[in-house]
């Protein structure tokens, strides 16, 4: 099958997707409704990715977590039909709980990439992941998924040209990570705990100056793609392999034929260079701000990445409202 040439401007498209939902989403700010926040979000993000002249397919989405009764599902079909054969992942909140509690740093994620080239384990929830930046590159190794945090930082650390102490890891603040954090900080790195937003703690550790200098731990599949696309478009690395959470979880990988112990790179999660990633802040956060509303208009502000060129875009939009 010959892989169809992505036209430049899919970066600038899908921005327009993650513009709706960030502007959806950023109304349920502080109301402790994360559930509302994330239909309407998705809802807002579904709608415009209906006026996208594509023929896609979102590989994989939350309703092995969630349940079928979401507005974006695995192998729902997206766009007109018309143009190039793409799949695509997308989030319409990430950091859904931050969001609804008024915190910052909550953003509305969505890649794409030539059909058949982006990973879809489905019925996989979550996966164990580390991401780095392009100065880390191919120093990272899949041993480092397996082996004791401070072998990984110390890795890391003459990588980058640091010391162990001067590294920041992003972690999600969940029961499960308890013993990685403790590791951690035993080997004298520094931690970010994060309650939610495995995607923008993924954006982080490949940003430049960004203040994290890599992610470690488990978190979902959809946010993992999703992260993989941003970490392939910039140059960055990653590791990743299915870490199922319950027994009916690694029951259904294994129905479905998945192996629990292949540990993917991030040329195998997304296995084309031709990739575009586009992010928009919901609420304030360290790499974009969020929606701000000024009666009849609005601002915002995206990134777009690249992966033919690395390019890195970031874009501040004006927005008239409707009534």
């Amino acid at each position: 099958m010959t892989t169809p040439v992505l036209p430049r401007h899919l970066g600038f498209e899908l921005m327009r997707v993650t513009e709706q939902a960030a502007l959806a989403a950023g109304r349920w700010m502080g109301l402790n409704q994360p559930e509302a926040a994330d239909r309407a979000a998705s809802l807002a993000m579904q709608q415009m990715f209906s006026t996208l002249e594509i023929d896609g397919r979102l590989v994989i989405g939350e309703d092995a977590k969630l349940g079928p009764d979401i507005p974006l599902h695995s192998g729902q079909a997206l766009g007109t039909g018309r143009g190039p054969a793409v799949d695509i992942v997308a989030d319409a909140i990430d950091g859904c709980r931050l969001l609804a509690q008024g915190h910052g740093t909550a953003v509305s994620v969505a890649a794409a990439a030539p059909r058949g080239t982006l990973w879809a384990p489905v019925p996989a929830i979550y996966m164990d992941k580390i991401i780095v930046g392009k100065a880390v590159g191919a120093a990272l190794v899949p041993e480092c998924l397996d082996a004791p945090a401070a072998w990984t930082l110390a890795l890391v650390a003459r990588a980058v040209g640091k010391r162990v102490g001067d590294l920041v890891v992003f972690v999600l603040a969940r029961p499960r990570h308890d013993a990685l954090v403790a590791e951690i900080r035993r080997a004298g790195a520094r931690v970010m705990l994060s309650p939610d937003g495995d995607v923008l703690g993924a954006l982080l550790a490949i940003t430049p100056n960004s203040g994290v200098d890599l992610l470690m731990g488990i978190g979902g599949v959809p946010e993992g793609v999703i992260a993989a696309c941003a970490v392939r478009a910039a140059g960055g690395a990653m590791l990743g392999r299915l870490a199922p959470q319950s027994a009916a979880e690694r029951e259904a990988l294994l129905a479905a034929g998945l192996d629990t112990r292949q540990i993917l790179d991030d040329e195998r999660l997304v296995s084309s260079n031709q990739v575009f990633f586009a992010a928009t802040g919901i609420t304030d956060g360290p790499l974009l701000r969020g929606v701000h509303y000024l009666g009849d208009r609005a601002t915002s502000n995206s990134l777009i990445l690249r992966g033919e060129t690395h390019g890195r875009r970031q874009i501040i939009t004006e927005h008239l409202l409707g009534e």
